[in-house]
C-alpha cells in the first residue's frame, strides 16, 4: 500500500534539497549571463554553448517556483539572469528565437526550432508573472502571436520537406500549445485563450489520437488529417502522448469538462500499456505502429523525461477521476523511475539508460537534457500529491 503522505514528502524533499540547489550551484553564468545545461554528472561544465529553449526553461522553472511556491530572492535572480540574457542575445531583433547561441550570446544556429518560441513565451510569461514587467509580458505575447502564425510550418524557410509530395504535420506543436494557453492565460483576451485551447483539444483528441488503432495517439499525419505509412506517419512517441494527457487533462479542470478529464485518463493508461517493455522495464522512447524496425536508433532506449511525465499524468489521473488503476500505474513507473534514474552519489537525475536500464549518459544536463523536466516534473508529483492527501 502506497503511503502518499511520505511520497508527498519524498517528490518535495527532493526537489527543494537536491535537484534546485544542483541547478544554481553549477548553472549560472554569473560573467556572461544566462545559464551552463552542459554538466557532467557531478555538476562541472563541458559545454559552454547556450541553447535557447533550455535557456527558456530554466528562467521558467525558478520564475514559476517564485509565483507559486516561496518568494525566494535566489529564484527570482536566477530567473533573472537568464531572462535579460534570452532578451539581449536570444533573437535577431524582431523575436525570431536561435536554437542556440555561444556563452557570450553571439548566435550560432538560426531560428529554425519552434520551441526556441515556446519556451521563450513560458519564461517571460512566468517572469512577467513574477516582476510584474510589462516588457516582459509583451515580449511573450509577441512571441505567442509568432507561434501561431508559424502553425502550418514551425521551421519556416528552414524546413527540409520538398513542398507538395507529403505534407505532414506533427504532434508536438498542437500538444505543447495546449500547455502553452494556460501557461500565458494572464496575458491573453479571454476569447482567444478559449479559441485556442478548444482549436489545441480539437488536433490532439481529434487528429492525432486515433481509435481505429485501438486507441493510441500518432507522432505525425498528413496535412489533412490522414494517416500516412511511412517512417514518421508510423512513428508512436509514447512519452509524448502520457505528457500531452496531463495538459489535456489540466484544460479539463479549467473547462470543467470531466469527459476530457477521463478520456485523457483512459489513453494515459493505454500509452503506459503500449510503451512498456514488458522484459527488462520501462517505456520505449519511440515505437512504429505496425510494429517495423523504427528508424531512430535510440528507439529503445528508457529516457528520463518520458518516465517523470507519466508520473505526472497517472497522479493527475488519480486525483481527478480516483481511479486505482491510476494509483497502480504511478507505482509501477515511480519504482522504475527512482530506482534507475536518481543517482544515488551526486544530486540531480541520469537522463539515458539502454534497454536494460544501465545508465548510457552520467551527464546531468546536455544539448537536450536541463533545469526542466525533473524539477518540473517533482514539482507537479509534489503539489497533485499535497492536493490528495488534503481531500482524503
Amino acid at each position: 500500500m502506497l503511503d502518499l503522505k511520505q511520497l508527498e514528502k519524498q517528490y518535495r524533499d527532493e526537489l527543494l534539497d537536491n535537484v534546485l540547489p544542483f541547478w544554481l550551484g553549477h548553472s549560472q553564468d554569473k560573467e556572461f549571463g544566462g545559464y551552463f545545461s552542459c554538466l557532467n554528472r557531478n555538476g562541472d561544465v563541458f559545454d559552454t554553448d547556450k541553447f535557447i529553449w533550455m535557456q527558456g526553461r530554466e528562467v521558467w522553472l525558478f520564475s514559476m517556483l517564485y509565483n507559486n511556491v516561496e518568494k525566494r530572492q535566489d529564484w527570482l535572480d536566477c530567473a533573472l539572469l537568464g531572462g535579460e540574457f534570452l532578451k539581449k542575445y536570444g533573437h535577431d531583433g524582431n523575436l525570431n528565437w536561435y536554437f542556440s547561441v555561444d556563452r557570450q550570446g553571439r548566435p550560432l544556429v538560426e531560428p529554425y526550432n519552434i520551441f526556441s518560441y515556446t519556451f521563450a513565451t513560458m519564461a517571460f510569461g512566468q517572469l512577467s508573472l513574477a516582476t510584474g514587467s510589462s516588457e516582459y509580458a509583451d515580449i511573450a505575447k509577441r512571441t505567442f502571436d509568432i507561434i501561431l502564425s508559424k502553425a502550418d510550418n514551425p521551421k519556416g524557410k528552414w524546413n527540409k520537406a520538398h513542398p507538395g509530395t507529403r505534407n505532414l504535420k506533427g504532434f508536438s506543436l498542437p500538444m505543447i500549445l495546449c500547455n502553452l494557453a494556460l501557461e500565458i492565460e494572464h496575458l491573453l483576451d479571454p476569447e482567444y485563450l478559449r479559441e485556442t485551447m478548444d482549436t489545441c483539444i480539437h488536433e490532439v483528441m481529434d487528429v492525432f489520437y486515433r481509435p481505429e488503432l485501438g486507441g493510441i495517439i500518432v507522432e505525425n499525419v498528413g496535412a489533412d488529417g490522414s494517416l500516412v505509412d511511412c517512417f514518421e506517419g508510423r512513428q508512436v512517441t509514447p512519452g509524448h502522448d502520457i505528457e500531452a494527457m496531463w495538459f489535456i487533462m489540466d484544460l479539463g479542470e479549467r473547462l470543467g469538462r470531466q469527459d476530457l478529464i477521463e478520456k485523457a485518463r483512459d489513453i494515459t493508461l493505454r500509452m503506459i500499456d503500449y510503451g512498456w517493455d514488458s522484459k527488462y522495464g520501462g517505456i520505449f522512447y519511440f515505437m512504429d505502429r505496425k510494429g517495423f524496425p523504427p528508424q531512430q536508433l535510440e528507439w529503445d532506449q528508457k529516457l528520463w523525461w518520458v518516465h517523470i511525465e507519466t508520473l505526472i499524468a497517472t497522479l493527475k489521473a488519480y486525483r481527478l477521476t480516483g481511479d486505482k488503476r491510476c494509483l497502480e500505474a504511478f507505482e509501477k513507473v515511480h519504482d522504475y523511475t527512482w530506482g534507475h534514474f536518481k543517482d544515488k552519489e551526486y544530486p540531480e537525475w541520469f537522463g539515458y539508460l539502454d534497454r536494460r536500464g544501465e545508465v548510457l549518459l552520467p551527464l546531468k544536463g546536455g544539448k537536450w537534457k536541463g533545469c526542466f523536466h525533473v524539477p518540473r516534473g517533482l514539482y507537479q508529483c509534489w503539489k497533485t500529491l499535497e492536493k490528495i492527501n488534503t481531500n482524503r
